[in-house]
């Protein structure tokens, strides 16, 4: 199942959610956004600095990574990145496949 790693900051509103409602509010509304589309919470922190909340989550294919991030973003309340994540068995596979490739110049 595809990784996504997800960093977000909360807009002036958002903030006023997790304010009001909490942390574990928070988790109950993301748990419930996964597990809907078939997805897993790997983890889920607060932080603070450039972002206020990193999640590793597990969903069955990218579109439902894109659709969770574009409902979001849609709302208002947070400005989020989220990053595909691959494992070391990933990377070697790719490290073996042959890329005809011609850098610009040459």
């Amino acid at each position: 199942m595809p990784k996504f790693l997800i960093q977000a900051s909360y807009t002036p509103e958002g903030t006023k959610g997790v304010l009001k409602e909490g942390a574990s509010g928070r988790r109950a509304a993301v748990d419930q956004v996964v597990t809907d589309l078939g997805g897993t919470v790997e983890a889920m922190y607060f932080a603070f600095g450039e972002d206020d909340i990193v999640l590793i989550v597990d969903f069955p294919d990218p579109v439902s990574m894109a659709a969770v991030s574009l409902t979001v973003k849609a709302s208002g309340a947070l400005n989020t990145r989220a990053t595909p994540l691959l494992t070391l068995d990933e990377i070697d596979e790719a490290a073996r496949r042959q890329i005809a490739f011609r850098a610009p110049g040459r």
